[in-house]
């Protein structure tokens, strides 16, 4: 029997969704399909946040949510303290960015939480952390 993998979604492929983009939306919905025929999806409270804030309504997001397979799942202490590390070692190594601290908390949630995460990743998820198994739906 094959086991169950958790598959952590990040903002941008539920964005992709959502918002019907023309250059992603497909390959993002289709990946979602993949990932959940597989197992569980998951979002962290960063997520889960970040998506929030493009829906009118509560429930129209929790429907929306609900209707791709996706259940919240927080982060704790291991993979918080797993995020600060990620951004103190990119800080120290010259990173100038001072927003991207979501990106490491959701990268190191996935990490701890789940077996992969499912993420346009642009090499920064892969850089930063590079044990995590990266599924990017844009090729």
């Amino acid at each position: 029997m094959t086991a169950l993998v958790r598959t952590a979604v990040d903002s941008s492929v539920l964005l992709d969704v959502f918002s019907g983009s023309s250059e992603f939306g497909t390959s993002s919905r289709e990946a979602l399909k993949a990932a959940e025929l597989e197992g569980s999806l998951l979002a962290s409270e960063v997520v889960w946040g970040e998506v929030r804030a493009h829906f009118s309504s509560r429930g129209a997001f929790e429907r929306a949510m609900r209707e791709l397979g996706l259940s919240f799942d927080a982060s704790n202490e291991e993979s918080a303290a797993l995020a600060g590390e990620a951004w103190k070692t990119y800080r120290s190594q010259g990173g100038r960015r001072s927003t991207l601290v979501p990106d490491f908390l959701i990268a190191a949630h996935a990490v701890v939480r789940a077996e992969r995460l499912l993420t346009r990743d642009r090499g920064f998820t892969r850089a930063w952390f590079p044990r995590l198994v990266v599924l990017d739906p844009s090729g």
